[in-house]
This record gives structure tokens, sequence and C-alpha cells, in this order.
């Protein structure tokens, strides 16, 4: 059968991708994206930092719409799908027109998990997802405000990072007994703490919060142990939850995300899922969901190959980056490796002149690696995960060899 319109649901990255990749790989058949935001397809790593500290420099648009066009894509704004019928491949939109599909792409992403307490308070609080989120915060990160962050995780940090960049008060409190506690070992969660400290973050671990109210303008957030903290904002990160409820209602296989397979196909062959929303069948059987700005992109291009009948991109180890006062993280495969060794000295009074890598290693294996301003060693460590190496210490934690030169 020929497949002569694709259809896909959700502008973001994965959906953006996804075209450029149809395109590559040589399909000329209809392309329809629909968002159910105005914008077209832009980048959202940057929405807790460069939007937020230089809204007016700041380019996150992925395709214009003169790229569009010239990919030949047919655009929808601010007119999402409200349903899908399976058996008709047809889709819904808000304002009632059907579409038909061939192949059908759900890259409709995640929502950021609520806190129906603090949502009640109805003002001064705020959570962050997409760009009208992030653009709310440029007023409200103000030289002297007092900021709450509830969440230490990747959003929480780099929030806390662009608050004090901004002059602000700023206390983050989080559950955990460490910031980043999922995707980061301890020796960098101390670490990436401390410099939260230095820089005049509040943080408090292992803390939760029994009661919020308004008091006037300010907000009161009660501890456990009935400690009150007042605050002009609070920005809340705790997690998304996956936009799958179109999937639900069509009868496609869901957990908490879109179940697909290794071609990121859903239980209907001519459904897909990629990015937030989907989770993934893996090597080793079991079904996993993974957010970051890689797997959406990697995902996009398993869809389009599949569809073109293409091998299959060449899967990387995991990898994700962070910046965080003025510091760049960036994170390649397993996080959980059984020890973590340091090449360099971690110095936390250094501040930004900091510059490390860790390796990651489990039964003498480099399974993970972290660079922490040394952005040009990633690419050695991802290439020293992808052969499993063994892990040497007196070759790759010694100074004065070139990594460049170990990995070959």
């Amino acid at each position: 059968m020929s497949v002569e319109t694709i259809v896909i649901v959700g502008a973001g990255q994965a959906g953006a991708s996804a075209i450029l990749e149809l395109r590559a790989n040589k399909y000329e058949g209809k392309i329809i994206l629909v968002g159910d935001e105005t914008h077209l397809p832009y980048e959202r790593p940057p929405l807790s930092k460069d939007v937020i500290l230089k809204p007016e420099e700041t380019k996150i648009e992925i395709l214009s719409e003169e790229k569009l066009a010239e990919l030949g894509v047919e655009v929808i704004r601010g007119n999402g799908v409200v349903k899908i019928n399976s058996d008709a491949k047809t889709a819904e939109l808000k304002n009632g027109d059907v579409i038909a599909f061939d192949k059908l792409l759900l890259a409709t992403g995640g929502a950021a998990r609520r806190l129906a307490n603090f949502d009640a308070l109805g003002k001064h609080v705020y959570t962050l997802r997409n760009l009208e989120d992030s653009q709310a915060l440029v007023p409200v990160l103000q030289p002297g405000k007092r900021i709450i962050l509830i969440g230490g995780g990747v959003i929480g940090l780099e929030l806390a990072s662009s608050a004090r960049f901004k002059q602000c008060d700023v206390t983050v409190i989080e559950m955990g007994a460490m910031v980043m506690g999922r995707s980061s070992p301890r020796v960098l969660s101390e670490f990436l703490l401390k410099q939260q400290q230095l820089a005049g973050v509040d943080v408090r671990l292992s803390t939760a919060i029994v009661d919020c109210q308004l008091d006037g303008e300010e907000i009161v957030v009660t501890l456990q142990g009935g400690e009150e903290l007042r605050a002009d904002a609070v920005v809340y990160g705790i997690g998304i939850v996956p936009n799958a409820q179109l999937a639900v209602d069509a009868g496609l296989d869901v957990d908490f995300a879109i179940k697909v397979n290794e071609n990121c196909q859903t239980s209907h062959p001519d459904i897909y899922a990629a990015g937030d929303v989907a989770t993934q069948l893996r090597a080793d059987g079991q079904f996993r969901r993974v957010e970051t700005w890689e797997n959406a992109n990697l995902q996009a291009g398993i869809f389009a190959r599949h569809v073109m009948n293409a091998e299959h991109p060449v899967a990387n180890p995991a990898w994700f980056w962070t910046d965080q006062l003025d510091i760049n993280y960036q994170f390649v495969g397993d996080m959980a490796a059984n020890e973590w060794l340091i090449r360099g000295d971690i110095q936390p009074e250094l501040r930004q002149e900091s510059s490390f890598v860790l390796f990651g290693v489990t039964d003498g294996v480099i399974v993970g690696g972290i660079t922490v301003n040394a952005a040009k060693d990633m690419r050695h460590l991802k290439k020293l995960i992808s052969k499993q190496a063994a892990f040497e210490a007196d070759k790759y934690l010694d100074l004065s060899q070139d990594l460049r030169k170990l990995v070959k």
C-alpha cells in the first residue's frame, strides 16, 4: 500500500525532526503537521535559560514558515487533534475538520505534573513547559523577588540558576535526598548542590511541604516541622505527564505513556509515537521512556525510516545536557554505574572555572560518562561506551595523556 498522506500530531522537537527525516529519506507524499499551539516548532531546552535571560535575542524556532513551505508541509496551528479513529484512519480537529491519513505520528509530548493545592491559589504560581510559561516568568524573576522552586531536578536547578542571574532570592525545595537524584550519581549531585549554594541558593533537601496559602500578595509555604517560608512567587517542576489521552481514546496500548515497539509503532501498525509521550520496547525486553532532546530526534528518525523501509538510525548511548550557573554538564550512558571515577579535580569553590570528567564503570567496563566544562571530551566518552571499553585507571585518569589519543 502506498503512503500518500502522513499526519504528524504535535509540533515540537519530535514532530519537526520527523518532517526533516521523511524528506531526507525521499518521502514525496503529503505531510500535515498539526499543533495545538499557535507557534511553529520550537526548541524547549532554552525555555528555562536563554528565553528568560535574553528574550529579545534568543531564537528557538526549529522550522521557519519558509522552510516548512520549502519542504512541502501543510501546517495547522492552534487547532489540535481531539480524536483519532484508528479503524477509519482519520483525525478530528478541534474545529470539527477531519483529516484522513495513511500513517500518523503522535508526538504530543507531555504536560507539567500538577500540584493541585498550589494551582488552587490562583496567582503567583507557575510551571514551565511551553513558550508562554517561559515568557510569563520574565516579569516575575526580577531583582529582590523571593522565589520558591519546588523540585530539585534539571528544570528546578536551571530555573534557580536563571533566577539568581536575575538577582532573585531563591529557595529550592526537594523531597529527595539529592538534587538531580534521578539523573546523576551522588558525586556529581554533591557538586551541583555546592554550586547552587555558592551562588546563594537556599536548597532544602529531604523536605516535604504540608501546606500553602495566600497572604495578601505573598505565598506562605509551610514545611513539615512547621517552618513557614514566604515568597513572591512559586514555580514548581516535579516531572511531566505524557499527553497520551488521544491514544487512550483511540484504543491503543497505553500504560503511563504510549507503548511502542522497536519501530516506534503503537498497537496499531499505522500509528506511531515518538518523544516524551512514548515508552519504547528496548533490547532487554523492557519498556522505557526517555525524556531527552536526543531521544525525540532518534525516535522521529526511527519512525521516518520505518515508513520508508530504510535502515534504522544507529542508536548512540543516551545523552543529555544541562547548563547551570555558566557551567556546562553533559551526560552519556548509564547513570546507575556501580562506581564513578574522576579525571581531574573536583573543586567546587572554583565555580565555573572547574573542569573534569567522570567515568561510570560497572564490572570493569565503561558504561557511563559525565563532562563538566569539558564538552570536547564527550565525543570520546561516547565512543568508549559504544565499544564497551575496559576501564584502565592508569590511562584514563592520567591528565598527561590526551583522551582523544586513547580512544581508537
